[in-house]
C-alpha cells in the first residue's frame, strides 16, 4: 500500500507541476529556475550550448561542441583531422589529439577526465585497438569510464579515431 501511495504523490506531484507549466505559473511558483533560464547561455530548457572555449555557442552552429544539462556534459565527436602525409599518421598520435581536445571540451562544461561516464571510439581499421587503447588508458588512472569501441568505414578530417562522450558536471 506505501508503494501505491508513493506513486500516486509522484503523480500528482508530475501532474500538478504540468499543470502550473500550461498555466504559465511557474515564474511565479518557481523564481530560482526562472531566473536561471534567462541566462543567455542557456535556453528554455536549462541546456547550455558552448563553443569549444565554453562560450555560449553560436545560434548558426550546426553541431555543438559541448551541450550541458541537467549535470551531464555532451561532447560532440572530436577527430585529429591531420593534414599531414597519411604515410605519418599513427593511430597514437591521432588518439593523443583527440583525448586532448576531449579533455579540454569536458573541463569547459565543468568537468574532468574522472567524470566521464561513458565514451564511444570509433577507429577507422580495428587493427588501430590496441594502440588506441594503449593512449586512451593514459587518460584514466583512477580508472575508465564504460566505453564502446567499433571500426567504420572512414571519418572526417582524415582522422585514425574519432571520440565522444558523456561527463558528469563536477564544478560551476
Amino acid at each position: 500500500m506505501k508503494m501505491n501511495l508513493t506513486y500516486t504523490r509522484r503523480t500528482f506531484a508530475a501532474r500538478f507541476a504540468s499543470a502550473l507549466s500550461a498555466l504559465g505559473v511557474t515564474a511565479v511558483v518557481l523564481p530560482n529556475q526562472a531566473s536561471a533560464q534567462s541566462s543567455p547561455a542557456q535556453d528554455a530548457g536549462g541546456i547550455r550550448k558552448l563553443d569549444d572555449e565554453g562560450k555560449p555557442a553560436s545560434a548558426k552552429e550546426i553541431i555543438m561542441p559541448v551541450i550541458v544539462h541537467n549535470g551531464l556534459i555532451y561532447v560532440s565527436g572530436q577527430g585529429a583531422h591531420d593534414k599531414r602525409d597519411a604515410k605519418e599518421w599513427t593511430i597514437e598520435s591521432h588518439t593523443t589529439v583527440v583525448m586532448d581536445k576531449v579533455k579540454k571540451l569536458v573541463e569547459v562544461g565543468g568537468g574532468s577526465a574522472d567524470s566521464i561516464l561513458q565514451a564511444n571510439v570509433y577507429l577507422t581499421t580495428i587493427e588501430h585497438w590496441d594502440g588506441m587503447h594503449k593512449v586512451f588508458s593514459t587518460y584514466f588512472p583512477h580508472g575508465g569510464p564504460a566505453r564502446t569501441t567499433v571500426a567504420v568505414a572512414a571519418l572526417p578530417g582524415n582522422s585514425l579515431v574519432e571520440i565522444n562522450c558523456i561527463a558528469a558536471v563536477t564544478r560551476k
